[in-house]
This record gives C-alpha cells, structure tokens and sequence, in this order.
C-alpha cells in the first residue's frame, strides 16, 4: 500500500510541477496577439485546476506517508500551511484567469488580470520551491 501512495504523491508533485514554469509562461503571454491571449489563459486555467486535483492527492497521499514516517511536529505543521497556501492561491488566481480570458474575448484591457496573475503565479513557484525544499531536506526544521 505504501508504494502506491509514493506512486500517487510522485503523480502529485508532477502535477504542481506547472506552478515553477507559470511565471514564465505567464509573463510571455502579453506578447501574444488576442486570439492566443485567449487560448493561454484558459490553457492555463486548465492546467491550474490540473494542479489543484494534483493538490488534493499530495494532501491526501502526504497525510498518508508522514503516518508512517518519523517527522518532526514542526515540519509537518510548516509542510501542510505551505500546502493550503499554494492551494488558496492557486484556486484564487482562478477567478483572474476566468476574467482575464473573457475580457480578452471582448476586446477589454486585461493588464490588472495580468499583473494579478502575475504576482499569484511567483508567489505560488516560490512556494513551491520551498515546498520542494522542505521534501529534500527535512532535517532543516
């Protein structure tokens, strides 16, 4: 059973493995015309509620493995916060993604939608990179 749920918390941390390339995709995204500004904001909301589902099974499969593992209360306590942080914004970043591909559809200015994505999109990769941190070393905390 505990290597099934390795194979599902790799699957997991592949899924989120997006929210490190986000910003760069995201920052690429203003040079495109308005038909593909279209196309990658809602290829990115796609891939941010992949990452979301990705989200649950880490929670999900990471409750499971530090039952079975010697973890300090601390490090489990800053790995969970870290992980409904990145869960909290990537899901709040949806609402912007959703606005910023309508508003390109209908000829608006989605500059405040970008910046708002684009801010959510660093924060969640540094998040993240300390997330991946935090699983490598957990003698840190």
């Amino acid at each position: 059973m505990t290597m099934i749920m390795y194979l599902l918390h790799i699957i997991g941390a592949l899924s989120m493995g997006f929210y490190l390339i986000l910003p760069f995709v995201v920052g690429k995204i203003r040079t495109l015309n308005a038909a593909a500004q279209e196309g990658a904001f809602t290829s990115v909301r796609s891939l941010n509620r992949f990452a979301q589902y990705g989200l649950v099974i880490q929670l999900l499969t990471g409750g499971y493995l530090m039952t079975k593992g010697e973890y300090s209360y601390l490090w489990m306590g800053v790995v969970v916060v870290l992980l409904l942080a990145i869960a909290a914004i990537g899901g709040i970043m949806g609402k912007p993604l959703r606005l910023a591909a309508e508003g390109v559809k209908s000829n608006r200015d989605v500059s405040p939608e970008q910046g708002k994505i684009r801010t959510f999109s660093t924060i969640l990769a540094v998040l993240l990179l300390i997330m991946i941190y935090l699983m490598v070393d957990r003698t840190v905390i």
